[in-house]
């Protein structure tokens, strides 16, 4: 068979054709190939070497300024300023124990500070700048920027620290600020991430904590380069924060620093307001501390001193101390009979210095008893028989409920740590909390604010300023934030008999200016910013039978724990309400005695706007009160340093 003739020519062009084929395929690869190369090894040389050394973008929160505090006339009261410290970064330091040691043969280091930045270094990332010296002095700064090349890791910074100019005088009002806490974290449901960044402070009592959120303001970003270690490369950009919102409080500082310094060594608190808008003008509390102590955190040297002392000085007593009312209370029980109608003003009861109530005898607190007495009489004199017949007529729902409708039993809505309820107690109240039937004793015992009942410095001035007004006062202590007027603390009116309010009032007025009144000694003299008040003295111990019949002993002679509570509250100008005044002194003994006089000077302070002239005075006190405004001037920090901010 013959075989088909191959076309060797055909075949040939055929395998010429592929290969031209295929070599531009190859040729166009090794193109695409090379300009990839170019572009990967020349064109972005730069930035894939950073992406070699496995870098990535970050975002690094900015801490924002803190908002500021006032008080109504613009003094400041927290501040921030401009604070050196030196921070030590671990991945830059090498061996840190041999540059710390460095660092402090060049400035002076707290071994408690040493001691916390190292434990801090160890539970945080290794290239996070940890503060080991704070509120360096220049020389200082100046010799570690001059040694830095000895002193890896080591940076000298420039940051804001918060300060408290008038220091204790703000104490219980504004707390403190401090670094923020694992408790804080715990605490805080889903936490800002600026609580996370190591020694952020925040606040940690008072208006510095209750609004937190406020004050602290918003973070700003700034978008880094980091490599895979967290060191930062370069900064890509920053966004700066929102400062926090200014807060003016409603507080006059000359006045505060007046009433602290008047309170100076009692274990005692005052409370001013405005008699009709609310404004707390001063609210003090003694013995006080420094805040300043608190911001980087305190020694236990320091925080054991104040925690050991008898008189308490962390306390808040103002606004956070419950005590028997005493009887300031006995205005409540009066309007709870006046508005039933079950007494008129000109009714008499007879105090022989007791009665005898259910087969059990309550006292006066004048043995000889008082003899007949009508309302304005029982209150100027403080007889405890009349308001012990008043109770079994009114019965105890009445008697709170008049008290709620004055402020007491209240927790008081302003921005200070653990304000008190107080207690106004109700027969189902006992039921439930002690698990006992009411009995008319307990009735007896509330009537002139012994017993269950417990009222706050800052409920029995809002109940003053509600007599004075005839209105539902409320407390306010934030003037404005951010330069925007907060609500006012006028009340509507409490649906008082006008009639009734005024013979409160006038009984009030001749507790302190009439001779057999118990304040009269701690009377004003000049007729324009007379005074109304009522003393009250609360027992804190039982007097036995056996004791009251050999006579009760003094408290002078008792332990200062175990002596009665003196307490006054007061409002002025008698014919015009301007502001209302509430002081109690611990186990300072009588009302008149330890509580009235100091009452007495703070709202002559309040009312003249500074120092009042010595004719406001009685004149056997004027020599004594002289000498006493010449001490109080010498302690007082609001002068000077108001004098320095406002120059």
């Amino acid at each position: 068979m013959k075989r088909p003739r191959v076309d060797l020519e055909a075949n040939h062009r055929l395998l010429t054709r592929r290969a031209a084929i295929l070599g531009g395929v190859q040729l166009a690869f090794i193109g695409a190939l090379g300009a990839r190369m170019q572009f990967l090894q020349v064109d972005q040389a730069d930035q894939f070497r950073l992406l070699a050394e496995e870098n990535r973008i970050n975002i690094r929160l900015i801490p924002p300024s803190r908002g500021e505090i006032f008080d109504r006339n613009g003094v400041p009261l927290a501040r921030n300023v401009p604070s050196y410290r030196i921070v030590v970064v671990r991945e830059d330091a090498g061996d840190i124990e041999e540059t710390i040691a460095k660092l402090g043969k060049i400035v002076p280091l707290d071994p408690d500070e040493v001691e916390r930045a190292m434990a801090e270094m160890k539970r945080s990332a290794p290239f996070l700048p940890i503060t080991f010296a704070d509120e360096v002095r220049w020389d200082d700064l100046s010799r570690v920027s001059v040694n830095a090349p000895a002193l890896p890791g080591v940076t000298p910074e420039v940051g804001l620290s918060r300060v408290y100019p008038l220091g204790s005088d703000y104490a219980h009002v504004l707390g403190y600020v401090g670094p923020v806490s694992d408790f804080d974290l715990e605490r805080i449901e889903d936490p800002d991430q600026l609580l996370r960044i190591p020694r952020f402070q925040i606040g940690k009592v008072g208006v510095e904590t209750k609004l937190e959120e406020s004050l602290r303001g918003k973070a700003g970003a700034r978008r880094v380069e980091v490599n895979a270690a967290g060191r930062v490369m370069r900064e890509l950009d920053r966004k700066e924060g929102v400062a926090g919102a200014d807060l003016q409080l409603t507080i006059d500082s000359k006045l505060q620093s007046y009433v602290q310094a008047r309170l100076n060594g009692e274990s005692a608190s005052a409370v001013i307001m405005d008699a009709q808008s609310g404004d707390l003008l001063a609210i003090s509390s003694a013995p006080t501390y420094d805040p300043n102590l608190f911001v980087r955190g305190i020694s236990s040297r320091d925080y054991r001193a104040l925690t050991e002392n008898k008189y308490r000085p962390l306390a808040s007593k103002s606004v956070q101390g419950t005590y028997p009312p005493g009887s300031t209370f006995k205005m409540i029980t009066a309007m709870a009979a006046l508005e039933e109608g079950l007494i008129g003003p000109d009714e008499t009861v007879y105090c022989p210095g007791h009665l005898e109530v259910a087969g059990r005898r309550f006292h006066c607190w004048k043995r000889a008893g008082h003899g007949w007495v009508d309302l304005q009489n029982s209150l100027k004199q403080s007889c405890d028989v009349y308001y012990y017949d008043l109770a079994v007529k009114v019965g105890i729902e009445k008697i709170t409920a008049m008290a709620n409708r004055f402020g007491l039993g209240e927790r008081h809505d302003i921005p200070m740590s653990a304000v008190a309820e107080g207690l106004t107690p109700t027969m189902d109240w006992k039921q439930r909390v002690h698990g006992q039937s009411w009995v008319v004793g307990d009735t007896v015992n509330a009537s002139i604010g012994q017993g269950f009942m417990l009222a706050s410095p800052l409920q029995l001035a809002v109940m003053t300023a509600r007599l004075a007004s005839g209105n539902a006062v409320r407390p306010r202590l934030i003037k404005t934030i951010d330069g925007i007027e907060q609500p006012s603390g006028r009340g509507e009116s409490l649906g008082m008999n006008e009639n009734n309010l005024r013979k409160m009032r006038r009984a009030m007025y001749e507790v302190v200016n009439d001779r057999r009144g118990t304040a009269y000694g701690s009377r004003i003299i000049e007729d324009a910013v007379r005074m109304a008040g009522k003393t009250g003295t609360s027992q804190v111990r039982n007097i036995t039978a056996a004791e009251r019949a050999r006579g009760v002993t003094r408290n002078e002679d008792l332990p200062w724990e175990r002596r009665d509570h003196a307490l006054f509250v007061n409002f002025a100008p008698y014919d015009d309400p301007r502001i209302a005044v509430a002081v109690i002194v611990e186990h300072g003994g009588g009302g008149s005695k330890a509580a009235a006089p100091i009452a007495r000077d703070v709202t002559l302070q309040a009312l003249y706007g500074g120092e009042p002239p010595l004719d406001a005075y009685p004149t056997k006190d004027r020599d004594r009160i002289k000498t006493q405004q010449q001490v109080l001037r010498g302690i007082q920090p609001i002068a000077n340093i108001a004098g320095r901010d406002q120059a």
